[in-house]
């Protein structure tokens, strides 16, 4: 049995991410239920994540102000120790990177009261691709019953493909007419 500690709560809260940070795509954006403005829908999750106001500005800044156009970008979240409520450091949620952005974004936020820090977001690499499962041209070839047009097409798409150069030459005999055949 795998143990968990996950809180009764219906909002991500920065100990979920004491482990590391996390990707999450955004499914949608509706007005807050509680203390914060808005509660950020993240894909394939119940809870939802509500950013604090600084972090609300990053995202303004980032991808502009229609919410409808940050579905399916994607953000990196973190535990941040060093956030403050008051005169206390009670750690919070911060973003670390967003997709959709070409260089890193350095933004002037608010720390304490009249005093503004630098604060980087750096973009975030494209999700990997699934990998395609590799195209067994030789098995096609086998399956080809030595049809010359069929093996042609293989061949071609084989060499396009960058098929190993004895895969080429294999299916390149297979279309070959043997001696047998020629008499």
């Amino acid at each position: 049995m795998k143990i968990t500690a996950e809180p009764r709560s219906d909002q991500w809260n920065a100990e979920d991410f004491l482990q590391g940070p996390r990707v999450f795509a955004i499914a949608g954006v509706k007005n807050g239920a509680a203390e914060q403005k808005y509660d950020i829908d993240l894909e394939g999750e119940s809870r939802v994540w509500r950013p604090p106001l600084t972090m609300l500005r990053v995202l303004l800044t980032a991808w502009g102000d229609d919410s409808d156009a940050w579905v399916g970008r994607r953000v990196q979240l973190f535990h941040d120790p060093n956030v403050r409520f008051g005169k206390e450091a009670v750690g919070g949620i911060r973003i670390a990177a967003l997709s959709n952005l070409d260089s890193p974004l350095n933004l002037k936020l608010t720390a304490t009261r009249g005093k503004r820090v630098t604060y980087t977001v750096q973009p975030l690499k494209e999700a990997p691709k699934p990998a395609q499962q590799a195209r067994d041209f030789l098995a096609e070839a086998e399956q080809a019953n030595g049809d010359p047009d069929l093996l042609r097409a293989l061949w071609k798409a084989a060499k396009a493909a960058g098929e190993p150069q004895p895969h080429l030459d294999t299916i390149q005999a297979m279309a070959a007419p043997t001696t047998e055949e020629s008499n």
